[in-house]
């Protein structure tokens, strides 16, 4: 009997190994043909799934008899499906599976700041970009300008210069934003007497992508980018016409609206993006300032494209910006009679133009011709003291490329850039009156050397009027081993020309503020690397992981420091030392379906020494968070979460603040195809700087502002609608 039941039981189990079935095949990238590691396979509806190995092999067995749905996924690649039948017909299906890369994202990262023409995924140098849906998201946020924008990215902060008017500078890395260059499509139209207001004044509605580069990068548009560049880059006409509107209020009173328009012709194309901005004096710590100052701005810029042949293509634009800026005292703001009220008066007018000739001469060369002059003239008035000047600056730039069919490519050129500051208040003692003109020469190349290695070099000779020649190279590397693991080591030089338009300056409206000997100062020169490394994986089926390390260190030699002399003025001083920063950016991106949660760490451990003395550099969160959890629904309704830390900062006091939280809702709702509205609670947990302690000692008529470490605006709630014709 038990003979029997043993043979019996064998017997079904040999039935039950004859029914299981195996599917064994590989997937590759359908253009390149290289295998693709990391693929998400799935049977559908048994749920039996495998991930592609190094060599893109999927191996699953212990398949039943029966017709299953077959899934391939891929972050950046068309999902494909297919119905198979096991037993299966090895002949039908092959051995292998093509994926293709999902075109409207690769077009999105095409980059413009290091002028190649590569993607991101294929250049040595480190560039974030931020675009697309990102940029739609955090522009819904604060629509009449960039400061949201840049805030939320890891290792960058706006740092807020005034108390009552809101004037904000960039800083990469905890460098102090004069090391920041910013440009506009290429054209630094923000320097200067500029850069105190140039966040304030640039509405994100009109902006196709915006590319950062950090460390230094002086090589590829000059001086001045020691901590990095930011590169906001503009709309073009495409073939099918834009026309969208954004509308924005906020629970301070504030109103943006904006308008952009695009069409491309036959030989012609033209956008023209125009703004209305209104802020409302608003105190939430209610003790007499205002918070968020009173503010007019209108914004138009019309840009012209004349596409002459195929191969030409004329740019002509004009920026226009006029602004009015009162913050202080929040009755006198509101036009109420004050005896010896403080407060704090900008008044603007910027005039930018922009000029612009391409021509391929066949696949390979291709010339540019770059051409842009900025009129800005600002007025600065605070009680018993005013501070006006004009600013004249221009920018021109000729490069010639060469791109084999190799993959070798040459950039060749030179640029001229011009700068004029006139001060023409009435006490011309002390004027700060300066002029300067440097003339470039510069050369890139990239040069792929096989299939996972390529090397990105660059050389520029700058000839200073003021300062003379200097020589700044950079070299960069990318090693990609596979198509999930990334590797990227760069690293140059840079200078920035002494300037009094500073952070420090800033917030002393320029009052008593000494001008620069040139005769005794030197530039400040530095050099820099870092080294990233990007890991992409899918730990489960239809999860998508990628991390991003950057280690990085700059140092600053000879750096410009803004002292007290003893008398009442302010003198700037080469001190004999160096300011150096170090750390690291961590980010991390999960992807779950309909869910999307983005982690940034940020350690930056800035330090100053002089005379064999070391301090911390004043106003830098040694460590900051940076989180948003998104969940999107069938890209017509999506809500995210932001939280954000910083961690205690040192002061110029010499004391330490406090750390703090801050935290965000979002949402947007689709409603038809060119109809959306947006709700969001910026700092609804009303994270103030006045809930930490005073933001001014002294009294109210005559305030002595402390540092500003924190939000001074509190919670703010704002929506509005997005149209699109």
């Amino acid at each position: 009997m038990k003979t029997r039941l043993l043979l019996l039981l064998s017997l079904f189990g040999t039935v039950s190994v004859l029914a299981q079935n195996t599917l064994d095949i590989v997937v590759k990238d359908s253009i390149s043909a290289e295998p693709l590691i990391g693929v998400t396979a799935l049977l559908k509806p048994i749920d039996k799934g495998a991930i592609s190995n190094e060599t893109g092999k999927i191996y699953i067995d212990d398949i039943p008899d029966g017709t299953f749905e077959l899934q391939l996924s891929y972050l950046g690649y068309t999902s494909v499906n297919r119905n198979l039948t096991f037993p299966l017909d090895e002949a039908v299906l092959g051995g292998t599976i093509f994926l293709t890369p999902h075109t409207e994202e690769m077009e999105e990262i095409t980059l413009v700041s290091t002028r190649s023409s590569r993607t991101i995924a294929d250049i040595p140098t480190r560039v974030e970009v931020i675009a697309g849906e990102e940029l739609s998201e955090k522009g819904n946020m604060k629509p009449g300008d960039i400061r949201m924008l840049l805030n939320e990215s890891t290792g960058i902060r706006t740092q807020q210069t005034s108390a009552t008017s809101y004037n904000s500078s960039i800083r990469i890395q905890g460098l102090d934003g004069k090391y920041t260059q910013l440009l506009r499509d290429g054209f630094p139209l923000y320097s200067g007497f500029a850069s105190g207001l140039s966040l304030m004044q640039i509405a994100p509605l009109d902006l196709k992508q915006v590319e950062v580069i950090k460390g230094s990068s002086s090589t590829l548009y000059g001086g001045g980018a020691i901590a990095g560049l930011v590169n906001l880059i503009s709309k073009s006409p495409e073939d099918v016409p834009e026309l969208s509107f954004m509308v924005n209020g906020t629970s301070a009173l504030g109103l943006d609206l904006s308008g952009f328009y695009s069409q491309k012709f036959k030989t012609l194309g033209t956008t023209v993006f125009a703004s209305y901005n209104l802020g409302t004096p608003y105190d939430p710590a209610d003790i007499g300032l205002t918070a968020i100052p009173e503010f007019d701005r209108f914004t138009l810029n019309p840009k012209l494209y004349w596409y002459l042949n195929d191969q030409t293509e004329l740019l002509i634009g004009l920026n226009a910006i006029w602004e009015d800026r009162l913050g202080g005292n929040m009755d006198h703001v509101k036009g109420k009679t004050v005896q010896d009220p403080y407060f704090e008066s900008n008044e603007t007018e910027r005039f930018s133009t922009q000029l612009g000739f391409k021509h391929a001469f066949d696949a390979q060369n291709r010339l540019e011709l770059k051409n842009s002059f900025s009129f800005y003239d600002r007025t600065i008035q605070i009680p018993d003291f005013t501070f006006s000047g004009y600013q004249r600056s221009s920018f021109s730039e000729i490069n010639f490329s060469n791109a084999s069919e190799g993959g070798l490519e040459w950039v060749l050129g030179a640029n001229l850039w011009t700068e004029y500051f006139n001060d023409v208040r009435n006490d011309q003692d002390g004027a700060l009156d300066q002029s300067y003109e440097i003339f470039g020469l510069f050369a890139q190349n990239v040069w792929p050397i096989n299939d996972i290695l390529s090397l990105e070099t660059g050389f520029r000779a700058d000839f200073h009027s003021d300062y003379g020649a200097m020589a700044l190279p950079r070299i960069s590397i990318l090693y990609e081993p596979n198509e999930a693991l990334t590797f990227r080591l760069g690293g140059g030089m840079g200078y920035k020309t002494p300037t009094v338009f500073t952070e420090d300056a800033e917030r002393l409206q320029f009052r008593n503020v000494l001008p620069i000997d040139v005769d005794e100062t030197d530039l400040e020169h530095s050099i820099g690397g870092n080294f990233d490394i990007n890991y992409k994986w899918i730990p489960f089926p239809g999860v998508t992981m990628s991390v991003n390390t950057l280690l990085f260190y700059t140092k600053i030699n000879d750096p410009m420091m803004l002292t007290p002399n003893g008398n009442g003025f302010y003198l700037f001083e080469q001190s004999n030392g160096y300011v150096d920063t170090k750390g690291t950016e961590i980010n991390l991106k999960v992807k779950y379906g309909d869910l999307k949660l983005f982690t940034g760490y940020t350690h930056a451990n800035v330090k100053q020494h002089e005379d064999g003395m070391k301090s911390d550099f004043p106003l830098v969160a040694k460590h900051r968070l940076n989180n948003v959890l998104m969940y999107e629904k069938e890209e017509n309704f999506w809500i995210g979460l932001e939280a954000y830390y910083y961690s205690p900062q040192e002061l110029s006091s010499g004391t330490t603040s406090e750390s703090y939280w801050v935290l965000g809702l979002m949402s947007e709702k689709k409603l038809g195809e060119n109809f959306s509205i947006f709700l969001n609670f910026e700092n609804f947990l009303d994270t103030r700087q006045s809930r930490f302690g005073a933001i001014y000692s002294g009294d109210l008529s005559n305030p002595q502002f402390l540092d500003i470490y924190a939000p001074v605006d509190g919670f703010v709630a704002n929506g509005g609608f997005k149209l699109r014709l």
